[in-house]
């Protein structure tokens, strides 16, 4: 009971919190821009407390799964003094860009700090190498210092891994620094095979479950049927218990194939899937961690939150090519129980600034609707020299709404299976 009680309020002050930023990004920017501002709300639905300002109405709805400002004239163009539709387009432009920019600022600056107060970094200093792979047979020695790839500069681990999966097998020119003098060495990384199934499972923190989490899109198990949600039941036979017994089976050498069990409501179903072997590329390398001073927890932790935003749109990206599919998205459902699992303030704090981040760059989608679709349309009216027709505007924000509200229950009914 009381652990139910804590995720509430967890959960209730994740999501209220950042919808008041959201919506206060755009109330501030409004007041700014000398617009009225008739309703400032926080939730849907029937209002539970409510203050009347001296021109603004303050609320608190019954649904915490939003909230909106009510701005003199932008539902319905008024010629009233202060309104939204009687102000120049830079600064409409402003006010509907104000809520995803205050929360992807929020996201940025809160991860930062984050990263600097509990970051733990690896530097670009060898410990040691493995013996028989590229780095050890190429002279690299422990105290050697790589400062660049191809030369690219590194500034944290990730940007080494970028690199090894894009050579796909070709030669790498490390730059390095050793005993204080910069030196050049070429290298052809070594190559592993790893079978890939392209099955996902809930994380270690759900208790070593064997249901699938999600299945890669164009995979080898998508085409064969498998699907999210399906648990693992036994593979060739063999009943499995846990994660580590299911990854050990799959990377036996012998298996070419292998026949998966899996419940799937009240039936159970034989998949035969067949793994794609796929290459990897290591080096060989152990680095060491890097000193716990202010200046490399500042300077990591910058590379560290530039990485965390580029992470969100390269989603984005993948969901557009296709390599990521919509119903692997999450929504308030599934966000709930990412932040009731969370364990510890860094933890609650980095979901935070996650869905935060996620929140504000998905607000500024050019999807109808959402503010980045108002965006386009006033920068349709921008290139036009003057406005559409409130009918067509009003048409557009509904299809975009309705839109929206499809795709949310689509979302959630996935959440849904994924949790239970």
């Amino acid at each position: 009971m009381i652990s139910f009680f804590i995720s509430s309020i967890k959960i209730i002050f994740v999501l209220g919190f950042l919808i008041l930023i959201h919506e206060g990004g755009h109330f501030l920017v409004a007041k700014i821009c000398k617009v009225t501002v008739n309703e400032f709300s926080i939730g849907f639905g029937p209002v539970i407390w409510q203050k009347q300002g001296k021109q603004t109405k303050y609320t608190l709805r019954l649904i915490p799964l939003g909230g909106f400002v009510n701005l003199e004239g932008e539902e319905e163009r008024s010629d009233n003094e202060g309104s939204f539709s009687k102000a120049s387009i830079p600064k409409r432009m402003a006010i509907v860009l104000a809520g995803g920019m205050v929360n992807i600022l929020f996201a940025l600056v809160t991860y930062y700090i984050l990263m600097v107060c509990v970051g733990n970094y690896t530097s670009f200093v060898v410990d040691s190498t493995i013996p028989n792979y590229a780095a050890q047979t190429s002279g690299i020695e422990a105290g050697d210092r790589i400062l660049k790839v191809n030369q690219k500069t590194m500034h944290t681990k990730n940007d080494l891994d970028k690199i090894m999966q894009q050579i796909e097998g070709r030669n790498l020119i490390l730059t390095i620094e050793r005993n204080g003098e910069q030196k050049e060495i070429e290298l052809t990384p070594t190559k592993e095979e790893v079978r890939n199934t392209g099955i996902y499972l809930k994380g270690l923190s759900a208790g070593e479950s064997t249901k699938i989490l999600t299945v890669g899109a164009g995979s080898n198990a998508e085409k064969q049927g498998v699907r999210a949600n399906d648990e693992i039941v036994k593979i060739n036979g063999k009943e499995v218990k846990n994660q580590t017994e299911i990854v050990e089976i799959i990377n036996q050498e012998e298996n070419t194939s292998f026949v998966l069990t899996v419940q799937r409501g009240n039936e159970q179903l034989e998949i035969t899937i067949e793994p794609e072997i796929v290459n990897q590329y290591y080096l060989g390398i152990y680095f060491k961690t890097a000193e716990k001073t202010l200046s490399n927890r500042l300077s990591y932790s910058f590379f560290e939150t530039r990485d965390f935003t580029f992470s969100i749109f390269e989603n984005l990206k993948m969901l557009v090519t296709g390599k990521v599919r919509v119903d692997q998205f999450m929504g308030p459902v599934g966000i709930s129980e990412v932040v009731a699992s969370t364990s510890g303030i860094a933890d609650f704090v980095n979901i935070l600034a996650l869905i935060s981040l996620s929140l504000g760059v998905t607000n500024l989608l050019p999807i109808p609707a959402l503010d980045g679709g108002k965006f386009l349309l006033l920068f349709i009216e921008a290139i036009r020299r003057k406005k559409l027709s409130e009918k067509i505007e009003i048409n557009i924000q509904l299809i975009g709404f309705a839109f929206l509200i499809v795709l949310s229950i689509y979302i959630a009914y996935h959440d849904i299976l994924r949790i239970l």
